[in-house]
């Protein structure tokens, strides 16, 4: 169907492979050699990255790699960097902020690292950020904690580092903001259901929220958790879901696919590495276990993933026996894994704890790794360019269907018009400058008569040579019948007497302007007849003009209506914005009045202790009252009893 030399049938053939593996293949595809002959570079290899946006993408990129230990333009290429290099480091987290590549913390052979490494695109140096502070609400020197296994991610031109392992211990998750232009950190005063500190986590962002999975607390309890915080109101929520979810992990990769999808791959679970992928529907909020299609991905752990558009690229991880060198991809469309590269044992995705971020240009994208721990920590920056196969393939088939119709094009009707043009246009000036063109000596005396005679007969040659040619260069809807071949033909050859008194088919001398004049006519009538159909290319022309400004009527239609919508969907975001920060109060206000309710449930019990003491102290007084009661009854009787009673007469006393 096109027209693809063997070396370009070989290209595309593998390309092809690499784009959409077969299912149920478990060997890794090996990609096409790349070369750069056509530039001159030879050994040198320069990959230019050249973009204007500003998130996750770089401007003017051309870095220099070290091809020492290669021949050709495969795998992965260490950049060349200037400036002062950041201390050898794994476990530490990277993120693309416009042109620059920012690396907090992490650990070395000395322990936990603190401070902020920049690496420009624009130059390829390091540089070591200020990191200025600045107070808290409560008036303290804000200074990040030495940290690994931590997050962070961009935020416009913020980057937010996201729990992790850090010195001082800390029992909550924390949530710093890095300014990159000022170089300054920031402490977010979070408030809500904050979850408990840990490492080995996985945070993505949707657009004004982070979503927070798994990881292990500061005791190595695996979690499986999901935590939501809002970067508006500052607040975290947990977050319930259904079905079936992963089991507790850490060490893991997410992606958040088009603010909606949840991916969650890999990790370990106590000592045993997984391999099983899963997805969480925001719309739904239910967890479902993804099947293994395409390339089966064996267990690992410790890896890093990077998303492009439906394309989610993973590099390295592995378990404690072996590390995994191979570039996994994951198609969200196709529920698809493959293979796009396999890497040498030497490349820093075979490390411990490296990161990873992806740099996208038009059609090329470039995934940026650094650091690590094999054997000793590590300082490199190596990079891989990773061609979108697709579009690469649908613009060379598109290409190469331009070439064929313009081939095809040139060989009839185009063609065909330019050389009548040219023919009207060098034979049009009359009778006599065609006379003058072709006899150069018009005077006998100037010259014999077989002389001119011989000249005349090669002019007339070639005069009928161009009028077969032409007929041959005329399109196939062009040709004439062979009547009309015919008839043609018995109008140019004009039988004639020649001087010996025989008759043929080439003029002399006296006949060579009739000869002319009906070339002329036949050209003529041939003009007529590309004009015709050359009004009914205009006509056709312009109802496709006219269907083109219809389809950009409707166009426009539609971008109206597109900004409508756009506009109705700010609102949307605008009131679920609103009913968020609306459900953040009221979860906050629940929690008050949870907290309310508790105190006076505290109280009520004090106040029904002291009720229950308080009757009995009251029971056991009634009772000696009672008791007075009765000894002041005995009392009054034996009173009435002395008073009734009849004094005894006392007997004289005699002396």
């Amino acid at each position: 169907m096109f027209a693809f030399s063997r070396k370009g049938k070989k290209l595309g053939r593998v390309k092809v492979q690499l784009s959409d593996s077969t299912q149920g293949t478990r060997s890794p595809v090996r990609q096409p050699k790349r070369t750069n002959n056509s530039h001159g570079q030879g050994d040198n290899v320069t990959t230019g990255i050249n973009d204007s946006d500003d998130n996750n993408q770089c401007s003017s990129i051309a870095p220099s790699l070290d091809t020492s230990n290669s021949n050709n333009n495969e795998g992965w290429k260490k950049l060349s960097t200037t400036g002062d290099k950041p201390t050898p480091r794994f476990n530490h987290a990277a993120a693309v902020i416009g042109k620059k590549m920012i690396i907090v913390g992490g650990e070395s052979g000395n322990g936990l690292l603190d401070d902020v490494q920049v690496l420009n695109f624009e130059n390829f140096s390091w540089t070591t950020a200020s990191s200025r502070l600045y107070l808290s609400p409560s008036n303290l020197a804000l200074k990040i904690p030495a940290c690994k296994g931590h997050c962070l991610v961009p935020w416009g031109k913020k980057v937010l580092l996201i729990g992790g392992r850090t010195s001082p211990p800390s029992d909550r998750v924390s949530v710093w903001a890095f300014d990159s232009e000022t170089e300054s950190w920031s402490l977010m005063e979070a408030k809500g259901d904050i979850p408990v500190a840990r490492s080995g986590h996985s945070v993505v962002r949707a657009g004004s929220a982070l979503i927070l999975f798994g990881g292990e607390d500061m005791k190595r309890k695996k979690l499986n958790d999901l935590h939501m915080f809002d970067l508006k109101s500052l607040t975290w929520l947990p977050l319930h879901c259904t079905g079936p979810g992963p089991s507790s992990r850490c060490n893991h990769v997410a992606a958040l696919y088009d603010d909606k999808l949840l991916l969650v791959f890999g990790g370990t679970s106590k000592s045993k590495s997984l391999n099983d992928l899963y997805s969480l529907d925001f719309e739904t909020m239910m967890w479902s276990r993804i099947k293994i299609r395409g390339f089966h991905p064996s267990p690992r752990s410790g890896c890093c993933g990077v998303l492009c558009g439906t394309k989610w690229y993973i590099a390295g991880g592995g378990s404690r026996k072996k590390r995994h060198a191979e570039i996994l991809v994951y198609d969200i469309l196709k529920l698809e894994w493959s293979v796009v590269h396999s890497s040498s044992q030497q490349s820093i995705t075979t490390n411990k704890g490296f990161s990873l971020v992806l740099i996208q240009k038009k059609e090329t994208e470039y995934l940026v790794a650094f650091g690590g721990l094999k054997k000793e920590a590590s300082d490199q920056v190596e990079v891989l360019m990773m061609e979108n196969h697709e579009v690469s393939m649908s613009r060379r088939t598109t290409l190469v269907s331009e070439k064929r119709s313009s081939s095809g094009l040139g060989s009839g009707g185009s063609f065909g018009k330019q050389n009548l043009a040219s023919v009207i246009e060098h034979h049009g000036s009359g009778r006599k400058s065609l006379s003058e063109s072709l006899l150069v000596d018009s005077n006998p005396g100037n010259g014999n008569v077989s002389l001119r005679k011989e000249h005349d007969d090669d002019m007339a040659l070639k005069l009928s040579r161009n009028m077969e040619d032409e007929r041959s260069s005329l399109p196939i809807g062009e040709t004439c019948s062979p009547e009309t071949t015919e008839k043609e033909r018995n109008e140019d050859s004009i039988p004639f007497q020649e001087t010996d008194g025989k008759t043929g088919f080439f003029p002399a001398s006296s006949s060579i302007y009739q000869l002319y004049e009906i070339k002329m006519s036949a050209l003529m009538r041939k003009n007529g007849i590309l004009e015709g159909k050359l009004a009914a290319a205009e006509k056709n022309l312009s109802s496709v003009v006219k269907s083109k400004q219809e389809a950009e009527k409707r166009l426009v239609d539609t971008l109206k209506d597109m900004e409508l919508m756009k506009e109705k969907l700010v609102l949307v975001e605008m009131a679920q914005e609103e009913a968020n920060s609306l459900s953040n109060i009221v979860h906050s206000d629940h929690v008050r009045l949870e907290h309310d309710v508790a105190f006076l449930k505290a109280v009520l019990d004090d106040t029904q202790k002291e009720l229950h003491s308080t009757r009995g102290v009251l029971s056991g007084e009634r009772a000696r009252a009672f008791q007075l009661q009765v000894e002041v009854f005995h009392l009054k009787q034996r009173l009435q009893s002395m008073e009734n009673r009849t004094p005894t007469p006392r007997k004289p006393f005699h002396g």
